[in-house]
């Protein structure tokens, strides 16, 4: 795949109910394995708890690198989606994540080095 988009997944807000959540370990370390080289995952929520979660999760993934530092800014070809405009109009932050899967190398290792 060249990219993923979660926009907006349920943050389950209730401790005993995290467990549910997407963005959790497992999920995530999956996801470079499906992922081309040089493929992003991008993530949107408008719940802060769960933001800093994924960006610990996502953050925690050898195989993904963080494009920006923290969070980054909403890009203009992003989509608002309802989710977004609802928690917009009750004064909730919106935060962003950008993670990539580095490119492959142009060369492989050499097996005599």
């Amino acid at each position: 795949m060249a990219g993923v988009h979660i926009y907006f997944p349920d943050p389950w807000p209730k401790k005993r109910h995290h467990k549910r959540r997407l963005i959790q370990p497992a999920f995530i370390a999956l996801l470079p394995t499906r992922l081309a080289p040089g493929a992003y995952l991008h993530c949107a929520t408008d719940w802060q708890p769960y933001a800093e979660q994924m960006l610990e999760v996502l953050s925690g993934e050898s195989q993904l690198c963080n494009t920006c530092e923290g969070y980054a800014e909403r890009p203009a070809w992003r989509p608002q989606t309802k989710f977004e405009t609802r928690g917009l109009r009750l004064g909730h932050g919106v935060w962003d994540l950008i993670f990539e899967r580095p490119p492959a190398s142009r060369y492989s290792p050499r097996a005599d080095a």
